[in-house]
């Protein structure tokens, strides 16, 4: 049976996933992959980082995490790039859809305010 992500390395002499939460999916919520002790998922952090963002950057934009924490979910992405890349495209392809949906089920209020946006937008391209 193929590794997943929510296993543990089987090379325990570098127990990464001890500095992660992993979260099974359970109805309508979603599994999830999160920095131990944390609300931070570990998708917002190596969105930043595959932006150019050192470590020393991404502590202080995740200021609940570590230098210790963000090198560790750094050398695991790194370590176990296939399961997580997997991982992070069911994320961002969720979060996507999530968004879609949102954007359809508005309510009145968001859509009068998206449609004088839209107004006022036009009216600044033609005057």
């Amino acid at each position: 049976m193929p590794a997943t992500v929510t296993d543990a390395p089987a090379d325990h002499s570098l127990d990464l996933a001890r500095y992660f939460e992993f979260v099974p999916a359970s109805g309508e919520a979603r599994r999830a992959i999160r920095v131990a002790g944390t609300r931070v998922g570990v998708e917002f952090v190596l969105r930043d980082y595959w932006a150019g963002a050192s470590a020393e950057e991404l502590a202080l934009r995740f200021p609940s995490l570590s230098l210790e924490q963000i090198h560790a979910l750094i050398t695991y992405y790194l370590a176990r790039r296939e399961e997580m890349d997997v991982y992070l495209a069911e994320v961002w392809r969720d979060a996507q859809h999530d968004a879609d949906v949102a954007q359809e089920v508005s309510t009145s209020f968001a859509r009068e305010l998206r449609e004088r946006l839209m107004q006022a937008r036009a009216a600044k391209l033609t005057g």
